[in-house]
């Protein structure tokens, strides 16, 4: 991780779960950190508790879904940062639907953030790290097992929440072979964990009672488990994928 220290590494969704407590470690690792979310109030609190570390962590506001705040948080980063480095997509959203019912506006948010949004933010990365003139980048998405299989969850509908996982996959996959195409030295990667104990379900509309059972019944993980997957990726040297 050393040789990271002092560089630029943008984080979606800062504001909670995997994306806070993978922020926090890179500060701590020296790094300038980006944390970009809605919730810009929560990255703010915890980078006040940040000012004793060796890195920095700068709180941007912005909806990801939004082409014109994600055209705004890399002008930012621009301006104020010399560009990106690093880009770990973090933010991720799903909400209750089924394939029988619906509703359109679940299915819609769920490809928004973890499909479009995603591109588009990595879209302004790459562009970043091209003007910046960075060869040794790295992009991270934060996948997931759904978006390798299905699990049989007869209480809760996950399969439009995988239909999205599934494209991350296949837009890694994607983005490896259009950079290897062009010789570039930035490399993409991807860490699908099951289930990790965060604010997820609740944000998608789950009940407390559901939430409880989904963590009652199976094995988890804590974010910190997912960080330090992400920590070993960045810690690889230039000629590992």
């Amino acid at each position: 991780m050393e040789r990271w220290s002092g560089r630029v590494a943008l984080v979606t969704g800062a504001s909670s779960g995997i994306g806070a407590e993978l922020a926090t470690q890179l500060v701590k690792s020296g790094l300038q950190v980006v944390g970009i979310a809605r919730r810009v109030e929560n990255i703010e609190k915890l980078a006040q508790n940040l000012q004793n570390e060796p890195g920095n962590l700068h709180p941007v506001k912005a909806d990801i879904t939004c082409e014109e705040e994600v055209k705004a948080a890399f002008a930012w980063v621009q301006s104020n940062l010399g560009g990106v480095d690093i880009l770990v997509n973090c933010a991720g959203a799903d909400s209750i639907n089924t394939l029988i019912d619906g509703p359109l506006e679940s299915w819609k948010l769920i490809f928004d953030v973890n499909v479009l949004a995603r591109s588009n933010v990595t879209k302004e990365a790459l562009a970043s790290m091209k003007e910046k003139g960075v060869d040794d980048g790295l992009i991270i998405h934060i996948n997931g097992i759904l978006g390798h299989s299905i699990p049989d969850i007869n209480f809760l509908s996950i399969y439009m929440y995988s239909a999205a996982e599934h494209a991350v996959t296949v837009l890694t996959e994607g983005l490896r072979r259009e950079l290897l195409k062009i010789n570039s030295k930035i490399r993409i990667s991807s860490v699908s964990p099951g289930l990790v104990k965060t604010d997820f379900f609740s944000k998608a509309g789950n009940s407390d009672e559901l939430t409880d059972l989904m963590y009652q019944t199976n094995p988890y993980l804590e974010t910190k488990d997912v960080v330090d997957a992400i920590v070993y990726i960045l810690g690889t040297p230039p000629h590992v994928q």
